[in-house]
């Protein structure tokens, strides 16, 4: 906020004043007639500036091409595009996992491997989250309060827009607490997650393996239901999330789900990393 009514300007005296000195030497004479007609650079000034106005016209004209570039369309566009790449992802992904489960079937019926092998391989898949898993599960959603949020009780200050939205800490705080609890696999919105599995927020969306979502969020998991309530309930970052709760209205529901299946991760597990320019 400025303080300008404060503090007056430097040099102010309450007086104005007068912007046309008088010469002690009376009007100026008027220009010869040689002068009048001879070159004058200012005219040549003034053809440069209608030039260049003429140029930045045209330019904004072939830039425009017939549309209004005084718009937001070209953010429209551009978040078009990253739904529409979060689309594709999507049934790239699950094309991914169709061709997984021709392979597996194919090596299933004669890959020369012995029964431990094959139980072994199995364990392995399981554990990696590539299989599906079958149980008992929950569900913990977490959405924004109200953009008009107030503080519900007192003591507290009147909420700052950052209060009202979910953050990434947040997310990674109930998916934490529920692996603490035993959780045998979790799924957030409809993605099963994996060890590489990066929980990312971006503004007031989830970037997750390439897809894009908005809230409200949905994490389910697989487990002991009274295990993975529990562990939630004892995580101290979770306690400090269910203060915004109670005061401007976060939104938080635990659900139990009873026996469900869990897809297993359909996605690459290749691990993709920066190299040295050689």
């Amino acid at each position: 906020m400025s303080n300008s009514a404060d503090s007056p300007r430097t040099g102010s005296t309450g007086s104005t004043p007068d912007p046309t000195p008088v010469s002690p030497a009376g009007p100026s004479p008027a220009p010869s007639a040689d002068r009048r007609g001879g070159f004058r650079p200012v005219r040549v000034l003034t053809v440069g500036v209608f030039a260049l106005a003429g140029l930045l016209f045209f330019t904004s004209f072939n830039t425009a091409k017939g549309t209004n570039i005084r718009t937001d369309a070209s953010l429209l566009k551009l978040s078009d595009l990253i739904q529409e790449r979060s689309q594709k992802n999507g049934e790239l992904d699950e094309a991914n996992g169709a061709l997984r489960d021709d392979v597996e079937s194919l090596a299933e019926a004669d890959d020369g491997s012995t029964k431990a092998q094959d139980d072994r391989l199995a364990g392995l898949e399981r554990n990696a989250g590539t299989q599906k898993v079958k149980g008992e599960a929950i569900t913990v959603t977490l959405n924004d309060a109200p953009p008009n949020a107030t503080a519900k009780l007192p003591g507290y200050p009147e909420p700052q827009p950052d209060y009202l939205v979910i953050h990434q800490q947040d997310l990674q705080a109930v998916v934490n607490a529920l692996w603490q609890g035993g959780a045998r696999g979790i799924k957030v919105m409809d993605q099963r997650l994996i060890s590489t599995s990066a929980v990312r927020c971006v503004g007031n969306t989830l970037i997750l393996q390439g897809r894009v979502y908005s809230p409200p969020y949905k994490i389910q998991a697989v487990g002991d239901p009274q295990k993975l309530q529990q562990a939630l309930a004892e995580s101290a970052s979770i306690q400090n999330y269910m203060v915004y709760v109670n005061v401007y209205g976060l939104g938080w529901k635990v659900t139990e789900d009873g026996a469900v299946t869990l897809p297993g991760y359909s996605g690459t597990v290749d691990l993709h990393y920066a190299k040295p320019v050689e």
